[in-house]
């Protein structure tokens, strides 16, 4: 008779996250993540340079249209430093919802062939795009630098216990990230209009964020329409922390939070119970 040291089966709870069989493929998850983060800039000529160059030449650019041009105030921000800071958060949380969101369509050919915890995939993606973050993040701390001690600016760092949130921001990021791509990923299985739509809404989505412009700026009958999207707590805390410029609310930290929380619950079942039958309809 023949023994089995692996037995394959469909998730019976809707759930179900499966850590321990997660961790036990954590090498494979590794490599995912080595993949994807060499992978982005493979073949190009400037290579890494490119996760500095994008950032710097998306804030300039702001700072030329929206400061120069359309004199929208930055709270006596640096403005280069308001929209450096605005765009490496924003870009990791946009990078991590369009990259999860295509984890059923761009891993089929690995889905059909071999077995491994599906999570793996959308979870890789997520920590390799916090490797792009921390340099990124690495750059924004430099200008911070420049303008703390050299710049000449009157910006003053608050009590180091606002720096301490920043990696709670950042997990609440990498979980929106996560249960809405995991949720369009789902989606796109049968219906592919969401892959257009995902790309207009990341878009507007940004418009309706203080990336380009500070909360105080936005009239105070609209203010609460900007404080419904969950990034704007993150943002405005962001840049309360290192400016003590902006505004900090606990309420608005703990709304984005929750939502995180619902959306990566909401995400996770509709991926556990789409992995089933996803292969039919791919």
């Amino acid at each position: 008779m023949n023994e089995y040291t692996l037995e394959i089966k469909p998730k019976s709870k809707l759930l179900d996250l499966n850590l321990k069989e997660t961790w036990k493929y954590r090498d494979l998850l590794f490599l995912f993540v080595r993949r994807d983060f060499v992978a982005i800039y493979k073949q190009t000529v400037l290579g890494p340079l490119w996760f500095f160059i994008q950032p710097i030449l998306t804030s300039v650019m702001q700072l030329l249209i929206f400061t120069k041009v359309a004199k929208i105030p930055v709270d006596g921000i640096p403005p280069l430093l308001f929209y450096l800071g605005g765009n490496v958060m924003w870009q990791y949380f946009a990078s991590c919802l369009s990259l999860t969101s295509n984890t059923f369509r761009g891993n089929a050919g690995i889905f059909g062939k071999v077995y491994f915890p599906r999570i793996i995939a959308p979870l890789s993606m997520v920590i390799s795009q916090l490797l792009k973050f921390g340099v990124q993040f690495s750059l924004f701390f430099t200008v911070w630098l420049y303008y703390m001690f050299l710049g000449g600016s009157d910006i003053s760092l608050n009590p180091s216990w606002h720096i301490a949130l920043i990696p709670v921001l950042i997990i609440i990021m990498a979980g929106m990230g996560l249960g809405a791509g995991m949720l369009i990923s789902a989606l796109t299985t049968k219906y592919r209009d969401f892959t257009f739509l995902l790309t207009f809404a990341v878009q507007l989505m940004m418009y309706a964020t203080p990336v380009i412009y500070p909360l105080s700026f936005v009239p105070r009958a609209y203010q609460k329409w900007i404080m419904f999207n969950p990034m704007t707590g993150i943002i405005e805390t962001f840049r309360y922390s290192f400016t003590g410029a902006g505004s900090f609310s606990w309420d608005l930290l703990g709304y984005s939070f929750a939502f995180m929380t619902v959306l990566l619950c909401l995400g996770i079942i509709v991926f556990n119970k789409v992995e089933k039958t996803f292969m039919d309809t791919v």
